[in-house]
Parts: structure tokens; C-alpha cells; sequence
């Protein structure tokens, strides 16, 4: 299953939301589910998605995949979270290996 970009179509978009959907249906019976991926999208901090993001967004505005992973989560109960790292530096020194 290839992720489609901003650039693709919206039928090969569709086409991947729709195996998406038969994928996450086959997994009925868990209490948990987590579906990670990197989708290509920026979901946005619209007031409208505030219900499925939160405030857990880098994004002011959406792109039209972010509405597509918007509405296909909502509908099965998950919510967005975007992937957030801190980086830390290390300096080596003589003495112990500390990081703040």
C-alpha cells in the first residue's frame, strides 16, 4: 500500500483510503488501536478538527490529505497526534556523560 502525496490524484487517494479502511476493519476486536504511518498531510489547528487533534498540531492549515486522514480517523474513533522529537546535544568530557 503506497502512500499517496499531495500531488496524486484524487482517485489514487481514495484508492489508498479505501484499502486503509478494509486494512483497520480486519482488526474489530481490540480495544486498542494505534495506526502510525507517515501520511503526507498537514493536519492544521482548524477549530473544526480541534475534536480529533486537540491542540497537538505543527500546522495552522490543513492540505487536502490532512482532511482526508481527518475524516478517515474520526470516523473510527482515533485522534491525530503528530510526531514531535527532541533533540538533545552531547559534548563529550573527561568526566561523566551528563544531558539536560
Amino acid at each position: 500500500m503506497l502512500k499517496p502525496s499531495e500531488e496524486k490524484s484524487d482517485d489514487s487517494k481514495d484508492s489508498f483510503y479505501e484499502e486503509l479502511e478494509q486494512v483497520f476493519s480486519r482488526f474489530p476486536g481490540y480495544h486498542m488501536k494505534i495506526l502510525l504511518g507517515d501520511f503526507n498531510t498537514k493536519v492544521g489547528r482548524e477549530n473544526k478538527f480541534k475534536p480529533t487533534t486537540e491542540n497537538d498540531s505543527l500546522h495552522q492549515v490543513s492540505n487536502a490529505n490532512g482532511v482526508k486522514i481527518v475524516n478517515c480517523v474520526t470516523s473510527k474513533n482515533l485522534v491525530v497526534k503528530s510526531a514531535m522529537f527532541r533533540t538533545e546535544t552531547f559534548i563529550s568530557t573527561p568526566g561523566p556523560l551528563l544531558m539536560g
